[in-house]
């Protein structure tokens, strides 16, 4: 797919997003060709069978008054300043914007005293503003000029175009001020607007350094152990291979996503995974990119390029969250796009009808139109919705919660009901084999022997358990062919030209039609004693032997679990392919109120599926590579425990970094907040409208109280949602 990118500045919000889609829909042809990071001021425009090119671009983009600048291929930064002798510009290129808000400040403020000086008070400038001095008007001119200039362009464009919007109801404001002569209020709505937007754009910067600080945490550079070297040599961790061994000093942060091949040392990996406390690394041992080795030196080996490190990963899905957008956000558009001309409209009839029906005396009204004209700016309305989600992500992000989309962050707040997956979620997924029987003729070591070759080619928990145990007794797998995988019931093969089997007892149960001898019935009923998982092994429709495997409960489980109770969650599920024995056993220790048990993979979907069809709203918690049918069934997909997982972070639509349940009741208490925190704005802002609205009816309103209101609004509504930034476990 042929890809033009652009950084565009002076884009921050929603409504600059609406104004580049109408400039460039002629252009492309369709909409889905565009794509806008608001968080990055990215656009994307594909390109891909047009015969457009960049400069027809950058010329539909000027004509809404902002610039659109190619995006060059990222190369490493340089020695001398770490790549920002690259990005410089020009004062004015870069601080456009602050220098217009100062200068119209400046001149505003520089009208108000040359009136206190003629009169001997500010507020005379309000009210009497057609007795101010000749000076005091021209600054105020200018002020209004200079303090509209950057949005001037983006109103002729929303004019043309005959969809008001913001940029346009300000201006009109601005220009009907000074022409029926209140010259400094006129001032002041040019001047309080240009700092709401810059304003904006730093609540907008605010929430983006929080994610960009990910960026930070991997070094740029890389210790590399060479041979032909006594000292490690310094390397652009970008051009480091995969197989490379770097040395990580104590206190450095780890570059690359590796496996320890010598030393020792504990890690902490809260940066990734938001845990408090450093995980001990060994030989063998995993470690990350961006993760902080604290205390001794570890010899890497890397195991992924820098462009393809779990951190790397995880910003890459931020950066396509922003793709997903909430339905708040999405609602807030829609209601701004239908509230921006109503308003229009509302003041055109504040204008007309009292002076026309009623003998109101004409400036009067015209004014209190300007007003409302001023209040029904959607600035608040529309910015405080996606800086509260994005704050809300990025402070997920933070405590080791990735959330794939602003869609996302909304459901947790809704659900009702949470289903479970046993191994690996509600215990560690590391079962040990604790019990072997034989039956008939064959020997232990030779049972081994078979249940290892069988299981020599799975992943799951259960095959692990047995070749290590297999290991532990010094036996070799034997050589299989045929072997063939049955998920969710076992394995088979053909062993010495006999063909073997292993699995549970749904799968010995219909082999064949084998049926349980007494012999056989009376070791299994041992096994079962256990409560762990039960693997039968059998050849030619005799059993050969039993294996007990039982894994641990993870001992957070049960407090996590109470806490979904304690959020409402009614319903707790638990599915697993294991018996139903087994299961009630992990039931009771964890606090789980259903269980099924003994399920295929396409069962748990079905289960998930029949909440969902009750009307229940479900989250799947699994691993997210064998749940995946389920994850995509449910509401809410999480996998636990992805740190290191591609699929696991591919596949659900909320990632918990790390092994920890708890992370999952905190999601929702986030999720509340965070919607709590939304609706709150929502309210505020169209409650402070309200009121203004009533009091320019009433011709209580001026203009300048206004847009302190509108101003204090928006401040109101930012800092609001950049509380979430603030946001701990």
């Amino acid at each position: 797919m042929a890809q033009l990118t652009y950084n565009i500045e002076e884009m921050d919000c929603a409504e600059e997003v609406k104004l580049l889609t109408r400039a460039l829909l002629p252009v492309v042809g369709q909409e889905n060709r565009l794509g806008f990071d608001v968080l990055q001021r990215r656009l994307r425009v594909d390109v891909s069978g047009l015969s457009v090119t960049s400069e027809q671009i950058e010329q539909a983009v000027a004509g809404t008054g902002m610039r659109a600048e190619p995006v060059r291929e990222a190369v490493p930064s340089c020695a001398c300043c770490g790549g920002a002798c690259a990005t410089q510009g020009s004062l004015w290129k870069r601080r456009k914007r602050e220098i217009l808000c100062l200068v119209s400040g400046v001149l505003w403020a520089a009208g108000l005293v040359l009136m206190m000086t003629e009169h001997g008070s500010v507020l005379a400038a309000f009210r009497d503003s057609d007795m101010a001095p000749l000076s005091a008007r021209a600054l105020w001119i200018v002020s209004a000029c200079v303090g509209a200039w950057h949005v001037l362009p983006r109103a002729l464009a929303s004019l043309r175009a005959l969809r008001p919007d913001m940029n346009l109801l300000m201006v009109l404001a601005i220009a009907g001020a000074m022409g029926i002569g209140e010259y400094s209020e006129g001032a002041s709505v040019a001047f309080l607007f240009a700092l709401a937007n810059q304003l904006e754009a730093w609540s907008v910067g605010r929430a983006r350094n929080a994610i960009e600080a990910l960026m930070t945490l991997a070094p740029d550079r890389a210790l590399v152990l060479s041979p032909f070297s006594l000292e490690p040599v310094e390397t652009l961790a970008a051009y480091v291979p995969v197989g490379a061994r770097v040395l990580v000093k104590p206190g450095a942060r780890i570059p690359l996503d590796g496996v320890v091949r010598a030393g020792s040392s504990a890690v902490d990996q809260a940066p990734i995974t938001g845990e408090s406390v450093p995980v001990f690394k060994a030989p063998g041992d995993p470690v990350f990119a961006g993760t902080v080795n604290t205390d001794g030196a570890l010899e890497v080996e890397t195991t992924k390029r820098a462009s393809d490190s779990t951190l790397a990963r995880i910003m890459r899905m931020v950066e396509e969250a922003q793709s997903r957008r909430a339905k708040a956000v999405q609602w807030v558009e829609k209601f701004a796009a239908l509230y921006t001309p109503a308003m229009v409209g509302v003041s055109l009839l504040v204008a007309l009808v009292p002076p026309l029906f009623l003998g109101g005396e004409w400036g009067r009204w015209v004014y209190e139109a300007l007003v409302v004209l001023v209040i029904s700016c959607p600035c608040a309305l529309v910015i405080s919705t996606p800086v509260s989600i994005v704050a809300g992500m990025a402070s997920a992000a933070r405590n080791g919660v990735l959330i794939k989309g602003g869609a996302f962050l909304e459901v947790p707040a809704g659900l009702d009901a949470v289903a479970l997956d046993k191994t690996g979620t509600l215990t560690f997924g590391r079962p040990q084999v604790t019990a072997v029987s034989v039956h008939g003729d064959i020997s232990e070591p030779e049972l081994l022997r078979i249940a290892a070759a069988l299981e020599s080619r799975s992943s799951h928990p259960v095959a692990r358990a047995v070749l290590a145990h297999a290991a532990s007794q010094g036996i070799t797998p034997g050589p299989v062919e045929d072997a063939q995988s049955r998920p969710g019931l076992g394995a088979s093969g053909t062993i010495d030209g006999v063909t073997c089997h292993i699995g549970n007892m749904r799968y010995l149960a219909g082999t064949d039609g084998h049926e349980l001898s007494a012999a056989e019935q009376a070791l299994l009923e041992r096994h079962e004693e256990s409560a762990g998982t039960v693997v039968a092994v059998w050849s030619r429709g005799a059993v050969l032997g039993f294996l007990s495997v039982e894994d641990t409960v993870r001992p957070q489980a049960r407090a996590a679990l109470d806490q979904l109770k304690d959020a409402g969650i009614g319903t707790i599920l638990m599915l697993t392919g294991d018996s139903r024995r087994s299961a009630e056993k992990i039931a009771r220790e964890t606090g789980v109120t259903e269980v099924r048990a003994d399920l295929l993979p396409e069962d748990k979907t079905r289960a998930v599926s029949e909440l969902a069809a009750a009307g229940r709203r479900v989250a799947m918690v699994g691993d997210g590579v064998n749940d995946a049918p389920a994850l995509a069934s449910s509401h809410l997909g999480v996998a636990m425990g992805a740190m290191g997982t591609d699929a696991a972070i591919e596949t659900a639509d909320v990632a918990l970094m790390s092994d920890d349940l708890a992370k999952l009741p905190w999601l929702i208490r986030h999720s509340r907040r965070t919607m709590g925190i939304i609706k709150a704005n929502i309210a505020i802002a169209l409650g402070i409208k309200a009121v203004f609205l009533l009091m320019a009816v009433l011709q209580l309103a001026t203009l300048w109280t206004a847009v302190l209101a509108d101003l204090g609004t928006s401040l109101f509504v930012i800092f609001n949602g950049l509380r979430l930034l603030r946001i701990k476990q």
